[in-house]
This record gives structure tokens, C-alpha cells and sequence, in this order.
């Protein structure tokens, strides 16, 4: 299967999950996963949630942030992957100065 992001329009969210800012995300809604790519420009955030449909797999294409799950920090920037299983609660907070870019795999457990 081929996803042509590029074809997808891009969503404004204003406060995802409670967060901060307004995200943009494009996504591919699946059978099995959605997949997205989101962006967070400086100062917004993901708001903390529970992880009910799936693992979420976060990988950082651009820019700097951080991810919180279940009270554990990591630092994100390029070439990281940030991965919150089903189950855990988790927040990505972009606390950098340009957009922070995300390829994103949610699955869909059954």
C-alpha cells in the first residue's frame, strides 16, 4: 500500500488532547494503524493521554521536543523514535524553536 501524504490536506487541531497551540497533522486511517505526520510548531504540545487503540511509535523527522510517558522524559530530536505502549499515558511538548516534525504509527490492537 502507498500513502501519498502530499495528496492529504493538512488538519489544523487546536489544543490536541488538551494541549497547547494548534497542531497539523495528515493522516492515513487503516484497518490495522493510522498513520501520521503531524506538526507542532514552537511552544505547542500533545496534551497528556492513555494510549487506548494502540502502540503509539513517534519518530522525529524534524525539530526538537520532548515526550513524556508515564513520567518518564526523553529528549526528541532527529532520528529518535519515542514509542508509548497501549496501556501508558503520555504528552509530547515541543519546547524548541522551529517545528517539530513526527512520523507517527498508531496501531490498531484487537
Amino acid at each position: 500500500m502507498r500513502i501519498d501524504f502530499n495528496s492529504i490536506p493538512e488538519a489544523a487541531i487546536p489544543r490536541m488532547n488538551g494541549g497547547e497551540g494548534s497542531v497539523a497533522a495528515r493522516m492515513h486511517d487503516g484497518d490495522r494503524c493510522r498513520v501520521i505526520v503531524t506538526r507542532m510548531p514552537a511552544g505547542s504540545s500533545i496534551g497528556l493521554h492513555e494510549q487506548v487503540s494502540g502502540d503509539d511509535i513517534n519518530y522525529v523527522m524534524e525539530g526538537r521536543g520532548r515526550a513524556v510517558c508515564d513520567g518518564e522524559e526523553e529528549p526528541l530530536f532527529p532520528g529518535v523514535c519515542h514509542i508509548c505502549p497501549k496501556g501508558s499515558s503520555h504528552t509530547i511538548i515541543n519546547d524548541g524553536d522551529s517545528d517539530l516534525v513526527l512520523f507517527t504509527v498508531v496501531s490498531k490492537r484487537r
